[in-house]
């Protein structure tokens, strides 16, 4: 059961998305207003009305957008607006004002698991190497590794990309970036200390002659799995 804000600026009484009601959804009604979400009550998503004045709600969305708000936002529509809209208008979904309880059950389901992939993050899985991106750590085997921050991100990258072979050059500006004033010597420090902490798995960290690093990944693992 989702927690539904709906923004309007029609009357308390006149319901924006009737079908709605008809579901186990919780939902509530607040003026059409950016400031009315700082005192709003909990939600998991928010319908934006925009039935009468799509000038006006497709400036709400963008607003909406533009200032964090990263609930799934759907737009409610008569059919004649639905030509009206395009991508940046920065909705996730959009329901007719017809729309019966099916449909919008299934558009508010959609909308919220759509929302819950893209905000967990991946496991990095390869080699025995486990990276978690969210907490910055990293495991070899089971065993925790003690990374510094770039050591991490050298790590991360390579085992994103799996045998393919990275320049110094293209690895210093991947990992630390294009206003680094330093040299190539750092990429090939921090790969020693890398290897180090790897021990006898060093390996997985590959050296092609003249070319530069890669991450020798065994065929018969997967890189990225499900968080």
């Amino acid at each position: 059961m989702a927690q539904v804000l709906v923004l309007t600026n029609a009357p308390l009484s006149e319901q924006v998305l009737p079908s709605l009601e008809l579901l186990s959804h919780r939902s509530r009604q607040i003026p059409a207003e950016p400031a009315q979400l700082i005192h709003a009550p909990d939600y998991d998503v928010v319908i934006v009305d925009g039935r009468h004045d799509l000038v006006a709600a497709k400036s709400l969305c963008r607003l909406l957008r533009t200032t964090g708000q990263d609930a799934p936002l759907l737009l409610v529509v008569t059919e004649g607006g639905m030509s009206a809209l395009s991508g940046d208008w920065g909705i996730d979904d959009v329901l007719l004002v017809t729309a019966g309880p099916a449909e919008i059950d299934a558009r508010l389901r959609l909308a919220l698991a759509r929302r819950d992939d893209a905000a967990e993050p991946a496991r990095v899985q390869a080699s025995g190497v486990t990276i978690d991106e969210q907490s910055y750590s990293a495991k070899l085997r089971g065993r925790p590794l003690d990374l510094t921050y770039k050591e991490f991100q050298l790590l991360h990258f390579l085992a994103t990309h799996p045998a393919r072979v990275f320049t110094r050059e293209q690895l210093l500006s991947e990992v630390w970036g294009y206003d680094y004033f330093g040299g190539t010597r750092t990429v090939d420090v921090h790969v020693r200390r890398l290897r180090a902490k790897l021990g006898d798995q060093e390996q997985i960290i590959g050296t092609v002659r003249n070319v530069g690093y890669r991450f020798n990944v065994n065929e018969d693992e997967n890189l990225v799995e499900a968080g």
